[in-house]
């Protein structure tokens, strides 16, 4: 599930020099956002994504987004499941949790903001128990979409994609 050579040196640079900046921050001087998704793959071996419309390319993501303050990461991933695709989703377990850092001047939440953000990024296991296939309308998904695994490496895609679909493979017998 790699990304080509030149955009993984890319990355690596910008991790090293995020480290340097990170060692120097202590608990206040950043800010924090917790988020939930699913990953939900069908008897076909195909996995359920969104096109996030947030970024100037279009990329597919993992259905899922932020929770809110009253609400917990179970109430989060049935929520945003059901805006972002139309299903109503059982989860069935965390597989893992992802997190990633944002830099102060790659944030679009807050333009001028000094303040890196954490992404504190929840995965869990779901299944469709209900509701039919649709898109989101006004969000920040454009269309939700079953996609055969075999297929998910050349879609452009965020990085939660992989993280996501490394630990759900790895935690399934038999998959690969």
């Amino acid at each position: 599930m790699g990304q080509p050579e030149h955009l993984e040196q890319r990355a690596e640079a910008e991790h090293r020099a995020e480290a340097e900046h990170r060692a120097e921050l202590g608990p206040g001087d950043y800010d924090c956002r917790l988020a939930a998704y699913a990953v939900v793959v069908d008897p076909q071996a195909r996995v359920l994504l969104a096109l996030w419309n947030e970024s100037d390319i279009l990329k597919w993501t993992m259905p899922g987004g932020g929770v809110e303050f009253a609400e917990t990461v179970e109430q989060a991933v049935v929520r945003e499941l059901r805006e972002e695709t139309g299903y109503d989703i059982e989860i069935s377990g965390v597989l893992g949790v992802d997190t990633f850092i944002q830099p102060a001047h790659r944030r679009r939440d807050l333009p001028g903001t000094t303040r890196p953000l954490k992404n504190i990024r929840v995965l869990f296991r779901g299944g469709v128990v209900g509701g039919e296939l649709r898109n989101e309308v006004g969000g920040t998904t454009d269309e939700a979409r079953w996609i055969p695994l075999v297929d998910v490496p050349d879609l452009p895609r965020v990085s939660l994609v992989d993280a996501a679909l490394t630990m759900y493979l790895d935690s399934t017998p038999g998959i690969r």
